[in-house]
C-alpha cells in the first residue's frame, strides 16, 4: 500500500510570545470541545449514572478526563512536528493508508451517525411545548422536534462559511453562560455536604470506597467513561491545530470552507523542521500553548462540567432513580422547577436544549470534515472523483449522515442512541491511544518524543477504555451478569 506523500523540510514558524492576551487569541480548541463534552457526558450520561449509582462513581469521569488530556497532547505532538493531522500519521503505518483510512472512517461513522443529541434536545423542547416532562406517550411529539433539530443542525453545517466563526464565538459564550448558571445554582441551592460528597467522589477509591457497585450496567458506564471528555472526537484537535496554523500547521494546506469558498485542491504532504537550536526553542513555545489549552482550560473545564450537574443530581434526584426515556433532557428542569418555580424550569430546559443542539451541530460538522479528510488522504480513487473536488466528497458524507440519521432517529429512545455511539467512542479511544504511541515512537526524532511516563500513560489510557468496552460487550452478549 502507498503511503501519504513524503514530508517537505521547512523551519518551524515563530510562535507568538506567550502572554495572557496571546494565549486567549491562540487557544480555542479546548473551549470548542468543552462545549461538545458538556452535551456529551456531562449533561446526560453523568446525571444518568450518578442518579443510579451515587457520587462515588465520579472517579471514572476524573480518570477519563486526565487520560484523555494526556492523549490529546500526545496526538498534538505529532501535528506540531509535521503539520499533519494524526490520522495521516496512522496511514503511514502498516498495512497502509487505504486500510487505516477506511477503518477510521467506518468507526467515525458508527460513532457519529446516531442523532441522539438532536433527539435529546427535542425532549427539552417538547417539555417546553407540553408544559411537563414528556413520556413514552409523547414519542411522536419528541420525534417531530427531533427531526426538526437534526435537519436544522445539518443546515447550520451547510452555512458554515458565513456563520462558522460567529457560531464558534457563540458556543464559547453559551458554554460560559451555562457553566455560570450551574455554578450559581450550585452555590445558592445545593447544601455543603453535597459539595463535599461530589468532591470526594472524584477520588473515592483512594478514600476507601468501593470503586464499582455490585450490579453494573457496563453499557452505561462505558458510555460515561468515553463521553466524560471529548467523547472519542479527540483526534479533531490535530485538524484544528493544522487549520489554525499552529506549529508546522502553518506550512501545509487544508480543506477550505465548503459553502461560499473557492475550490482549492488540498496538499496532503506535511512538512518537518530541522532540529536546530532555534527550531527547538520555537517548538517549546508552541508546546506551551498546547499544554495551556489542554491542561489549563479543557481538563479543568471538563471536570467542572461533570461536577456541576452532579451537584444537582445528588441534591435533587432520589438515589437509585433511572433517568431515561423521552424526557431525558428535562430532568434538571423538573428538579428545579418543582422546587423553585417556573423561571428555573424554563432556564434549565433552555440550557439543556442549547447544550445538546450545539453538540449535534458539532457532531455533524466534525463527521463531514473528518470523513472528507480521511477518505481524501486514503484513496486515490476518491481524490479523482468529480474532478478532484473535495466539496463533492464533503457533501456526500453529509448526505449519508442525513439519510441514515433520519432512519436511526426512529429506532429507539434518545438515551439508547447516545449509548451506542458512546460505546463505539470508547473503542475508538483504545485504538487512538495505542496507535498514537506507535506513530510518536516511529516518526518523531528522539529529541521530540514523549517521556517514558507519558508513553506509559497512553498504554494506561488504552487499557482503561478497553476494559470498559470489553465488559460492556460481554454483558450485551449475555456472558456476564449485571
Amino acid at each position: 500500500m502507498l503511503s501519504p506523500p513524503a514530508w517537505a523540510v521547512s523551519d518551524l514558524p515563530e510562535p507568538p510570545p506567550f502572554t495572557p492576551r496571546s494565549a486567549v487569541r491562540v487557544l480555542g480548541f479546548g473551549a470548542v470541545v468543552l462545549a461538545f463534552s458538556l452535551g456529551a457526558g456531562e449533561w446526560l450520561l453523568g446525571p444518568a449514572v450518578l442518579a443510579r449509582y451515587g457520587a462515588t462513581i465520579l472517579w471514572i469521569a476524573g480518570a477519563s478526563v486526565l487520560l484523555q488530556t494526556l492523549l490529546n497532547t500526545e496526538m498534538a505532538r505529532y501535528t506540531l512536528y509535521t503539520g499533519e493531522p494524526v490520522f495521516t500519521a496512522f496511514m503511514r503505518t502498516r498495512p497502509g493508508r487505504a486500510f487505516w483510512g477506511w477503518t477510521y472512517g467506518a468507526l467515525h461513522f458508527l460513532q457519529s451517525a446516531w442523532p441522539g443529541w438532536a433527539l435529546t434536545a427535542a425532549t427539552a423542547v417538547a417539555a417546553l411545548f407540553l408544559g411537563r416532562v414528556p413520556d413514552k406517550g409523547d414519542r411522536v411529539v419528541v420525534l417531530y422536534f427531533g427531526y426538526l433539530a437534526f435537519l436544522v443542525s445539518i443546515l447550520f453545517v451547510l452555512l458554515d462559511e458565513p456563520v462558522g466563526r460567529t457560531r464558534e464565538y457563540a458556543e464559547r459564550i453559551m458554554t460560559a453562560m451555562i457553566l455560570a448558571f450551574l455554578t450559581l445554582i450550585g452555590l445558592f441551592l445545593v447544601p455543603g455536604d453535597v459539595w463535599l460528597a461530589a468532591t470526594r467522589g472524584f477520588v473515592a477509591p483512594l478514600l476507601g470506597s468501593r470503586p464499582l457497585p455490585q450490579e453494573v450496567d457496563w453499557l452505561l458506564l462505558a458510555a460515561f467513561a468515553a463521553y466524560s471528555g471529548a467523547g472519542g472526537a479527540n483526534a479533531t484537535l490535530t485538524y484544528w491545530l493544522r487549520d489554525k496554523g499552529i506549529g508546522m500547521g502553518a506550512t501545509v494546506g487544508y480543506l477550505p470552507a465548503v459553502v461560499g469558498g473557492e475550490q482549492v485542491l488540498v496538499d496532503r504532504g506535511g512538512a518537518v523542521f530541522p532540529l536546530s537550536a532555534e527550531n527547538l526553542r520555537k517548538w517549546r513555545g508552541w508546546w506551551k500553548y498546547v499544554r495551556a489549552d489542554q491542561w489549563w482550560l479543557w481538563a479543568p473545564g471538563s471536570l467542572v462540567g461533570v461536577g456541576l450537574p452532579a451537584l444537582l443530581v445528588l441534591a435533587f434526584i432520589e438515589p437509585g432513580t433511572t433517568l431515561g426515556g423521552y424526557g431525558i433532557a428535562a430532568w434538571m428542569g423538573q428538579a428545579l422547577g418543582t422546587r423553585y418555580g417556573l423561571l428555573l424550569w424554563v432556564l434549565a430546559l433552555l440550557a439543556g436544549f442549547g447544550t445538546l443542539f450545539t453538540t449535534q451541530i458539532g457532531n455533524a460538522e466534525g463527521f463531514a470534515r473528518v470523513s472528507t479528510d480521511l477518505l481524501w488522504t486514503a484513496s486515490g480513487t476518491v481524490r479523482a472523483w468529480r474532478g478532484g473536488d473535495a466539496r463533492a466528497l464533503y457533501y456526500s458524507a453529509l448526505l449519508a449522515l442525513t439519510l441514515w440519521g433520519c432512519v436511526a432517529i426512529t429506532l429507539t429512545d434518545p438515551l439508547t442512541l447516545i449509548l451506542i455511539g458512546a460505546n463505539v467512542a470508547a473503542g475508538n479511544l483504545v485504538l487512538l491511544s495505542f496507535h498514537t504511541l506507535v506513530v510518536n515512537r516511529r516518526f518523531l526524532p528522539r529529541e521530540l518524543r514523549p517521556a517514558r511516563w507519558r508513553e506509559a500513560g497512553l498504554v494506561l489510557c488504552g487499557l482503561f477504555f478497553g476494559g470498559f468496552v470489553l465488559l460492556s460487550l460481554l454483558q450485551q452478549l449475555g456472558l456476564t451478569r449485571p
